[in-house]
């Protein structure tokens, strides 16, 4: 079988190991943190030895909040704007991206992002042009779209960490929602997802909006058999979904995963070992990252 592409959600991953370690747990000794680059590197490792893929690609944001996306839905992500288009991160995380990024240099992983675009817009470029197979790694859920089975793409659902992975395809898509994968956006613009900053259709919850999908399809039929006096909506449904007509006409393409970014030249050929490797130890050395950086460096090898 051919082994897959690893595409994964950098921020999502490293967001993740800074509040899974305490600061206190993995410093130099100068007393610099260095955990969300420890456990960014551990869960590497990890996914290299356990779905042995022959590529690996991490996706950066290079606009956390495009204005694009903006200007459709204003509330989207405003709740995490620190100051200006500045997300609030952690000033002990925001310090370590930036050394995070020089060993995966230093290793040979590609790791970028596209101007006006979000990672998971990468993420998405990524499954919709490499070949086949491609595994999708992130705790966002908005990545529940882009599972296509014919294409042979999944999302490696990392919600409980990494050791817990939900590997999902089309059949657990469908069990834990009850829409297809496609329909992924169209249920999170009607229902909402208050860490995105999206409200949702007032009084238009999970289970309608899957009954819904479900009955019309997406939120262009779902629009069209509104304008049906015979398509059969409930009174107080219909009303709902008349007041959200023009916030879906908005929040659909913000939720949409972008398929089509222009990437930048890379190799995603996974290194077996260090591409420079007087740099990785230099890194390892100053900032005590030694025990990381050789379980991954033993990952690749194997």
């Amino acid at each position: 079988m051919t082994r897959p592409l690893l595409a994964v959600d950098a921020p999502s991953l490293y967001f993740r190991a800074f509040h899974g370690i305490p600061e206190k747990a993995a410093q130099t000794e100068a007393g610099e943190p260095v955990n969300a680059i420890r456990g960014f590197l551990d869960m590497i490792a990890q996914l290299v030895r356990t779905r042995r893929p022959d590529r690996l690609v991490c996706a950066l944001d290079a606009d956390w909040r495009p204005a694009w996306r903006v200007e459709l839905v204003p509330t989207y992500k405003a709740h995490r704007v620190a100051h200006g288009a500045v997300e609030e991160v952690p000033a002990s995380l925001e310090r370590q991206v930036p050394i995070l990024l020089e060993v995966l240099a230093a290793v040979g992983i590609p790791a970028f992002g596209v101007p006006g675009f979000e990672a998971d817009d990468v993420l998405g470029t990524l499954a919709a042009t490499q070949p086949a197979p491609v595994e999708v790694v992130s705790g966002d859920r908005d990545l529940f779209q882009l599972v296509d089975d014919e294409r042979r793409t999944r999302l490696l659902y990392c919600g409980r960490g990494v050791a817990k992975l939900e590997d999902a395809d089309e059949a657990l898509v469908q069990a834990k929602y009850g829409v297809a994968a496609r329909h992924y956006a169209d249920f999170a613009a009607m229902r909402g997802d208050a860490s995105d900053g999206l409200p949702g259709v007032a009084g238009v919850g999970e289970k309608t909006a899957a009954r819904l999908i479900e009955r019309y399809g997406g939120i262009a039929e779902i629009m069209a058999a509104l304008d049906d006096p015979a398509s059969g909506f409930a009174p107080g449904v219909r009303t709902k979904l008349e007041a959200g007509r023009e916030y879906l006409s908005r929040a659909l393409p913000v939720c949409l995963v972008a398929l089509d970014v222009k990437l930048p030249d890379f190799d995603p050929a996974l290194p077996t070992a260090p591409r420079d490797p007087d740099a990785l130890l230099a890194l390892a050395e100053r900032w005590n990252l030694a025990g990381s950086a050789r379980r991954l460096v033993d990952a690749l090898a194997g």
